[in-house]
């Protein structure tokens, strides 16, 4: 049963995850129904996540557990065409090391169907304004934990304009000493207090720009 790949994600068994897609594999079963069975268990992680049944320790299982199913999957897609709601770029600022609030929200874009462009942490301005312009970005999600870094998201801001892209691409913020009032003040679109508010907020612009 194609439920056994969901269900090794949900439960985080990152053990076994290799061995039972290789299975499924080797019985004919499509590798791109493999993945969307992946992705179903990201989701319902995500879901028991906003729920309050599952923690932070939970879904960064799942996460390692996708990531490694999809080291698997990932030579039997090459050459399919996997579509996405849109593209954001993902990032911790400049000077910052704190990476679990971002790997939150990247996880839990993942899982709604976004294609993630994680630039990991101590991230300076020039790579977040390259990696927008690569990747012809949807949306640009910072985040941060230091009050000492929080302000380099201005000098994103700054950047972005500066080279004509922003305009183009959504701009959302987030992490603890952050406020709606400091997003305001630095002129980005939106302030993300929680993981599960950023994805709402992520999709709606998202759905809004489709119509």
């Amino acid at each position: 049963m194609i439920e056994e790949i969901s269900t090794a994600v949900l439960t985080g068994n990152i053990y076994d995850v290799d061995e039972i897609l290789r299975k499924h594999l080797e019985a004919g079963q499509a590798p791109m129904a493999c993945l969307e069975a992946m992705m179903a268990g990201l989701d319902e992680t995500g879901k028991r996540f906003e729920s309050g049944q599952y923690f932070v320790p939970e879904l960064m299982m799942a996460a390692d557990t996708f990531k490694t199913g999809m080291d698997v999957l990932a030579p039997h897609l090459a050459g399919k065409t996997r579509e996405y709601k849109g593209t954001v770029v993902l990032g911790t600022i400049r000077g910052d090391v704190h990476d679990i609030g971002k790997n939150l929200v990247g996880f839990m874009l993942e899982s709604s169907g976004f294609r993630v462009i994680d630039l990991g942490t101590d991230v300076d301005a020039a790579r977040f304004v390259q990696a927008v312009k690569t990747n012809s970005a949807d949306v640009l999600a910072m985040s941060a934990l230091l009050t000492t870094t929080m302000l380099g998201m201005g000098t994103v801001l700054k950047a972005l304009d500066e080279t004509g892209l922003r305009a183009r691409v959504k701009v959302i913020v987030g992490g603890a000493p952050l406020s709606q009032k400091f997003a305001e003040d630095i002129r980005a679109d939106a302030y993300g207090a929680t993981a599960p508010q950023a994805l709402e907020i992520i999709k709606g612009w998202l759905v809004a720009k489709a119509r």
